[in-house]
């Protein structure tokens, strides 16, 4: 498992690294994530990443379980949360980045993950109602205060991650080093136009979401929505839409090819292609059973193969 720095912070992190969103309370309970978990540390990956909103909390707690019945050593793995929604529907409890709100969620994320810190806390997204300077103030006293290592940020817009950096910099605060966006063959405009600058200016770091583009790149919605799949869940009416659209389907069946010539399934090629950024420190990788694991982390064989021709002709069918 190769590792790359997160940033230019000094934190390395497996290049392939696993995710709990949709999975850890919706499909999975605390014995089928325990064994995901485990799939995925054998086989190298060292960041775990997971939220706060994530089944309602459910995720964390389960997550924080399955690694304390595991007995992983706290030095040995690197766990990220994230917070903006939060759980308790009243004022200055949801949707919000102040420093009310900050405080109480982080120390809520703890207690469910049953740790005494994480290495990365993310501003799940941006608050248009918070000073960016209170955020700042208050992500930065969460790392003072021991709760978290490092911060970042998840789907900011450039202007608004730049704004962070340089309040930051100039109040001598902890400087976000990372922010979360997603990032597949569907979606590129953030990661590959919009946080360029970035990179060189403030030493961002990504550690991207979605790679599967919710399971559109696995092939399996070529022919509709099969049972037990993300789209067929209460709750992810949304995703059908986009999952069955015909002319994504289409690129997904082009690239299939693609796939074949390289050995490879599809999920693998998209996942190796996300990891052939080399602005990308980690790719977020979700799955609900061991087998999925394996097949995911099965991308890191693929990603010798994707010459600068490779690369070219999947542009040119995406």
């Amino acid at each position: 498992m190769p590792h790359r720095r997160l940033g230019r912070s000094g934190l390395e992190v497996s290049l392939l690294s696993f995710g709990s969103w949709v999975t850890f309370g919706s499909q999975l309970d605390t014995g089928l994530a325990r064994d995901c978990l485990a799939a995925a540390r054998e086989r190298g990956v060292n960041f775990f990443d997971n939220a706060e909103s994530y089944a309602g909390g459910e995720s964390e707690r389960i997550m924080g379980q399955a690694i304390a019945e595991l007995g992983w050593p706290r030095w040995s793995y690197v766990i990220s949360t994230k917070l903006f929604w939060g759980l308790h529907d009243d004022i200055n409890m949801r949707n919000t980045l102040n420093r009310k709100y900050l405080l109480h969620a982080m120390e809520g994320s703890l207690e469910r993950l049953g740790l005494d810190f994480v290495d990365v806390v993310f501003c799940h997204r941006s608050d248009p109602n918070t000073p960016i300077e209170e955020t700042v103030w208050a992500m930065s006293d969460l790392i003072e205060r021991g709760h978290a290592l490092y911060w970042g940020t998840s789907e900011w817009s450039a202007d608004e991650i730049r704004a962070a950096w340089e309040i930051a910099e100039r109040h001598h605060l902890r400087k976000p080093v990372v922010e979360q966006p997603q990032y597949n063959l569907f979606e590129r405009r953030r990661v590959e136009t919009e946080y360029t600058r970035l990179y060189e200016d403030t030493g961002l770091g990504l550690t991207t979401w979605s790679p599967l583009a919710s399971g559109l790149l696995t092939g399996k919605y070529l022919d509709g929505v099969p049972e037990g799949s993300r789209a067929a869940l209460p709750g992810y009416e949304w995703l059908r839409d986009m999952l069955t659209e015909p002319g994504r389907n289409e690129v997904v069946r082009r690239l299939a090819g693609i796939a074949d010539e390289l050995e490879c399934t599809l999920s693998q090629l998209a996942i190796a292609w996300c990891a052939a950024n080399t602005d990308v420190s980690t790719v977020i990788t979700g799955a609900s059973t061991p087998e999925q694991v394996v097949e995911n982390m099965g991308a890191l064989d693929v990603l010798d193969r994707l010459d600068p021709d490779m690369l070219d002709r999947i542009d040119a069918v995406t």
